[in-house]
């Protein structure tokens, strides 16, 4: 590992992008847990929120795997864990609800969300070469690979800061959603928020983690151009 003023600090974002992921579960299984006043499992709040925005088309599936739900834009289809799909917990309608937070986003055409799916092919493309260009900068001292490996890199940075605002309205459209349905009672809004609170917590820390390795790439080139 190449050390740097900027270790330190990658390090420790690094770090809180652990305990981020870590709170991400604890926080899950802590409110899977609690369940709904409303009675509803997760595939019924999902099904029952997209016939709300008119997306009736739009299956709700179940997958294998913890913490595997998703929004499928190319399939038109979203889908649920099972411990999501199937539980009645507070935890499992937040999950499902933010899933139908990224349905209705594609069908509004969010502009983050557009930006997000027009970059994903070259981030497919830069996130395999940025390493090889690095290294091979790197090793044979030619500032232009360094300078490649660096555009490339900030492609996959610009996608992780574009995901933010995606992540953020997804969840507020789900918590608005799960008010106005019925889904969660006045009492359990906090734990729901809890729960949207911590999943959008582990992008932050990954997206410092990756702005911070930028500044540290930026960094060494500046100093292999001065040499």
């Amino acid at each position: 590992m190449i050390f740097t003023p900027w270790t330190i600090l990658i390090l420790i974002a690094f770090g809180l992008s652990l305990l981020a992921q870590f709170r991400v579960k604890g926080t899950f299984n802590k409110y899977m847990k609690v369940a709904a006043s409303s009675g509803l499992i997760g595939a019924e709040a999902a099904r029952k929120m997209l016939d709300e925005n008119g997306l009736n088309n739009i299956p709700v599936e179940c997958i294998r795997g913890p913490l595997t739900d998703h929004y499928d834009p190319i399939s038109k289809a979203v889908r649920l864990s099972e411990h999501v799909y199937y539980g009645n917990s507070v935890a499992s309608i937040s999950v499902a609800c933010h899933e139908i937070g990224h349905a209705i986003q594609d069908k509004v055409n969010y502009p983050m969300l557009v930006a997000r799916h027009r970059l994903f092919p070259v981030i497919n493309f830069s996130s395999g070469i940025a390493p090889l260009l690095f290294l091979g900068g790197f090793f044979f001292k030619i500032s232009g690979l360094l300078l490649l490996g660096i555009i490339a890199f900030s492609a996959a940075v610009a996608f992780q800061i574009i995901t933010l605002p995606v992540e953020f309205n997804a969840s507020k459209r789900a918590k608005d959603y799960m008010i106005k349905l019925g889904f969660i009672k006045n009492n359990e809004e906090r734990a729901a928020r809890n729960v949207l609170g911590a999943a959008a917590l582990t992008y932050v820390a990954a997206t410092l983690v990756s702005v911070l390795q930028l500044a540290e790439y930026l960094w060494i080139f500046n100093n292999n151009d001065e040499d």
